[in-house]
């Protein structure tokens, strides 16, 4: 335990007083509701690997600065894994189903550490015996203090490991390229299909966002402007109230600051007469986390030429969404969307091609305004699934129980010499999370209205009902 600067010096009398009488009082554990759900999918990715050693790190708490740090949030493929949201443990998955969580124990009373360490239970706050997260998670665990020796008995050529997240556990086995991306890419394809209770989960996360949107509203001035950190604050709120925290970084976006499509400085102010994009989403407590954008208009009601373009976007989305069923290509949900609004580029007079001539791959001269894809996977990480390998994911075709965001948009920046000046600083993007079943579509953010007329009825509700607390 490393001293810092502005640690007292405790005389030997106060040590031996402070180790002194404390009650050992175990906690009321209960196993976790969604532990044969970590245990089987523990299960599958063992089988995937016969005879070979997986080790799996959630990664430790980063720094945010001199001796403060971030708050901690697990790592997303190691908590679908085990459930266990504590820093530094490192799941074992060891041939013939064998599982292993080295993780921290509680802090001993016979030593300082308790109340000097800035990871003690003073100042952390209590952990879990071994027992009590055994209990919990359902899980073999060992005390961290053996994750180097069982490291060390880590057979190369028969173990692979979920690499970047853990620089002692990297540092210990010798990497190998092609066999580790192989694990996170299995570990990406099981989460690509979404069972029931992580479905609830989602769908949790969404009508949580939904009440952050209409906390926003609800804040929103008509006839003034308000910082976009405002924004941002009134729905971290709801974040850290109805769930873990926000899923991603709030992206509040007034007026021009909407053709930046990950503007995240949020120090901008909104306007009457203005758009306000926001691209926001709550995590949950079990860390799947919604991702929803809309784009209102501040004043209440769209301008014509914003209500055209807004028009354009939402029909673009529909058309998207229609699209979605199990065996249709992820492309070609893209296409379909890139292709309504490349027709409504068209008819804006932006582009002076025809809408076929733009979809040509060797042209895409729609893109200058549409900037991205259609969306995503969605799960424990807002983009998840990132590591499943292209023929599963993006090059391949949707499943029922993949559950992905719709979201195009159209930027037209305000240095933009191709497009008329009226259309220069308007970016809209509308944004919905679409569960995938055997008939179709699904829309888990349904309740928040999309449609211009809808989204200026819904905003005037939420304004004339006020302010709330959570």
């Amino acid at each position: 335990m490393t001293k810092a600067a502005h640690d007292p010096d405790f005389p030997p009398r106060l040590l031996e007083f402070m180790r002194a009488g404390w009650l050992d009082q175990p906690l009321d554990v209960r196993p976790q509701p969604a532990v044969p759900h970590y245990a089987r999918r523990r299960a599958e990715l063992t089988r995937a690997f016969p005879g070979e050693t997986l080790v799996i790190p959630t990664g430790p708490a980063k720094i945010r600065a001199n001796a403060t740090l971030y708050r901690f949030r697990p790592g997303s493929d190691f908590s679908y894994l085990t459930g266990d949201h504590d820093p530094d443990s490192v799941l074992f998955l060891r041939p013939g189903g064998d599982a292993v969580l080295y993780t921290h124990q509680r802090s001993s009373r016979e030593t300082d550490e308790f109340f000097r360490d800035r990871a003690g239970e003073l100042w952390a706050g209590r952990r879990r015996t071994l027992g009590e997260k055994t209990t919990e998670l359902g899980v073999d665990t060992a005390p961290l203090a053996d994750l180097d020796a069982a490291l060390a008995r880590c057979a190369p050529g028969r173990t692979r490991v979920l690499r970047g997240l853990d620089a002692r556990v990297d540092a210990a086995v010798p990497a190998d390229g092609v066999r580790d991306r192989a694990l996170a890419a299995a570990i990406a394809e099981l989460k690509l299909v979404k069972d029931e209770w992580e479905i609830a989960q989602l769908q949790e996360a969404v009508d949580a966002t939904i009440r952050g949107f209409e906390d926003v509203a609800r804040a929103l001035p008509a006839d003034r402007g308000v910082s976009e950190r405002l924004v941002e604050g009134v729905f971290g709120l709801r974040a850290r109230h109805d769930g873990n925290d926000v899923g991603y970084g709030s992206i509040v976006c007034a007026g021009a600051h909407a053709t930046i499509l990950c503007w995240k400085r949020n120090d901008g102010f909104t306007a009457p007469g203005q758009l306000l994009l926001m691209d926001m989403g709550v995590e949950g407590h079990q860390l799947y986390t919604a991702d929803l954008t809309r784009t209102l208009p501040v004043s209440g009601v769209f301008t014509p030429l914003q209500r055209e373009v807004y028009d354009i976007v939402h029909a673009a989305q529909q058309a998207g969404i229609a699209t979605v069923k199990p065996g249709v290509k992820f492309a070609d949900v893209h296409l379909t969307c890139m292709r309504a609004l490349a027709e409504g580029l068209v008819e804006l007079g932006v582009l002076k091609v025809s809408a076929d001539e733009a979809m040509d791959p060797s042209s895409m001269h729609y893109w200058r305004w549409t900037l991205h894809g259609f969306g995503h996977m969605l799960g424990t990480d807002v983009h998840d699934c990132a590591t499943a390998r292209p023929e599963r994911y993006r090059g391949g075709e949707l499943s029922a129980g993949n559950v992905l965001t719709v979201e195009p948009g159209l930027y037209f920046q305000p240095e933009d010499d191709l497009v008329p000046a009226e259309l220069r600083g308007i970016g809209i993007r509308v944004e919905d999370d679409i569960l995938v079943t055997a008939e179709g579509a699904v829309n888990l953010s349904g309740a928040l209205p999309s449609r211009a007329d809808e989204v200026e009825s819904w905003l005037a509700a939420q304004r004339e009902a006020g302010p709330r607390l959570p």
